[in-house]
């Protein structure tokens, strides 16, 4: 991941434009001593950020800044600290760009909105930046008092996933044993390809031709290198298919229903 320079706050009268400033995400949570405060605070509409290896998506942020003294300009930006796979320390995204508009109703409140561009190719080469991102907010009242509160709200950024589904033999007879293997894998954003996932539970489901709903037979856990196994008698036409739920890194993934023919 690789950081972009912060960007100074333009102000202006009615409609202020929101940027990063140029503090980091340890800095002082002053909201109560000041009276300022952050709500409805959104990152991706309430979404998951789900990254495959070339994904491109633009991210937007949401929220309301309050203060009695009335709020001159606000921003916000997302981080994500260090952990055990990530000893680069405090990882914004890019300076995102938007608006805060002053609310007719009350001049204290400001109904915020910034957005920015996501390259998964380019931002994203570290495994350890899947999991949950922070809401860094921050605002400046009318009498130049600065809040800044480290964790205004949160979003997970997931790891993109896929599962495949084959039922075999086609056609079968009826009574017959048909065997469903398929596989879980995820987008690596080390390596730039998509490696098995293994030791996690997928569904495998059926639909009867003729049906549009699946329901669940059992659940396989995924092997080494993220195959998936299992075998169940054959009753009637119709198509199988594997669903993976997802995880707090990775996100969720559901295969095509492949179709077999029983006589």
């Amino acid at each position: 991941m690789r950081m972009r320079p912060a960007v100074a706050v333009t102000f202006l009268t009615v409609a202020l434009s929101a940027s990063v400033l140029p503090a980091t995400a340890h800095a002082a949570d002053r909201a109560a001593a000041d009276g300022t405060t952050f709500s409805n605070v959104a990152v991706n509409g309430g979404k998951d950020i789900v990254l495959g290896l070339t994904t491109r998506k633009t991210v937007t942020i949401t929220w309301t800044a309050r203060d009695p003294e009335g709020v001159a300009a606000s921003w916000a930006y997302l981080w994500h600290g260090p952990n055990t796979d990530d000893a680069d320390g405090i990882l914004p995204l890019y300076p995102p760009e938007g608006t805060c508009v002053v609310s007719s109703a009350d001049p204290a409140t400001t109904v915020c909105k910034v957005s920015f561009a996501v390259d998964a190719r380019r931002d994203f080469d570290h495994n350890g930046l899947a999991g949950t991102w922070k809401v860094l907010a921050g605002a400046q009242d009318t009498t130049d008092d600065w809040t800044e509160t480290d964790v205004a709200g949160t979003v997970d950024v997931k790891r993109y996933a896929t599962v495949t589904v084959n039922a075999s033999p086609e056609p079968v007879k009826k009574g017959r044993t048909i065997t469903v293997t398929g596989k879980l894998t995820r987008a690596n954003w080390e390596s730039g390809n998509y490696t098995g996932y293994q030791g996690r539970p997928a569904q495998l489901q059926f639909r009867k031709k003729g049906s549009s709903v699946y329901t669940a037979l059992k659940t396989v856990t995924s092997g080494v290198g993220g195959k998936l196994k299992t075998t169940v008698k054959a009753k009637t036409d119709g198509y199988f298919r594997y669903v993976f739920t997802g995880t707090p890194t990775t996100g969720p993934a559901t295969a095509t229903g492949d179709f077999v023919d029983v006589r």
